[in-house]
């Protein structure tokens, strides 16, 4: 089924926003860019730590193991992460009032800057646990990261959410719930600079630069790279409405939850220093003694 559109602007494809109904059970697309997205950058992170030329000295400090270990870990992080920053950062106002609607997680409602927040503790803890170094299990989830970014905007396009301004631009979509403007598609906006740009830009840090050799800095990159892309998008993207905009009718939460980002990165960038691993510790156990 295909919205219709005025002449010279694209037609939205009305896509069901769930995919699969199985008795009272409804799956979404929405769950599904999750799902799709750990799923890759669980496989994506364990081909990086079993590739001895990304390493110096051909050592990663983490396993494919701990890499298998991490996943519940990271996928606890998304979750309570992006629906605590979703309600602290975009909406508090309605679950101070309803405070159940925080476990209605089917209505929607998460937040990139909560998951993040999430993310560094899953990984400061696990690090912790299993004494691992900690920006260099950072490094490996920040590269991993664009492949949810990519299917959550992608999820949020079939939704028809978090759309754009009115514009005139000949790639502009009418969306069902957006009225009858023609509006910039800000979802793939996100989804090409996010996705598809950061994940070219950090796989040539890691394979052709081999950057994992300075913890931390190709962390740094996306964090510099993910704020640069969703502050420009903000530009054009409109406010939730229970927000508006902050200021001046151009500020929104979004860019200011995105500019301390830039801070942390540039700190990030400048201090990372060149690190050589030596042998892990069951691997200098197994070392005869001579």
């Amino acid at each position: 089924m295909i919205t219709t559109a005025p002449f010279g602007v694209l037609a939205f494809p009305n896509i069901d926003p769930v995919f699969l109904e199985i008795g009272p059970i409804a799956l979404h697309w929405y769950g599904l860019a999750y799902v799709a997205g750990i799923l890759c950058g669980w496989l994506y992170g364990r081909a990086l730590v079993s590739n001895p030329e990304l390493w110096p000295n051909g050592v990663s400090p983490i396993t494919k193991l701990q890499i298998d270990d991490f996943i519940l870990w990271i996928t606890a992080g998304i979750i309570l992460g992006g629906r605590i920053g979703s309600i602290l950062f975009y909406d508090f106002h309605r679950y101070s009032v309803d405070p159940l609607a925080a476990f209605r997680v089917w209505e929607g409602g998460m937040s990139f800057h909560g998951g993040l927040i999430g993310v560094v503790i899953a990984v400061a803890l696990f690090t912790w646990k299993n004494r691992l170094p900690l920006w260099s299990l950072i490094d490996v989830v920040a590269v991993s990261v664009p492949f949810g970014l990519l299917f959550g905007r992608l999820a949020n396009f079939i939704n028809s959410e978090l759309w754009g301004a009115p514009t005139t631009v000949p790639w502009a979509f009418v969306f069902p719930n957006g009225g009858p403007e023609p509006r910039h598609p800000t979802q793939l906006y996100e989804g090409l600079l996010e996705g598809v740009l950061l994940w070219l830009v950090l796989r040539l840090l890691t394979h052709r630069y081999k950057m994992f050799r300075r913890p931390r800095f190709v962390g740094s990159v996306f964090l510099a790279g993910y704020a640069m892309a969703r502050i420009f998008v903000e530009f054009f993207r409109v406010p939730d409405v229970q927000l508006g905009y902050l200021y001046g009718g151009w500020l929104t939460m979004g860019m200011v939850l995105s500019l301390p980002m830039v801070v942390v990165a540039a700190w990030g960038m400048w201090a990372a220093r060149e690190t050589v691993y030596g042998p892990r510790p069951e691997e200098a156990e197994a070392t005869p003694q001579r």
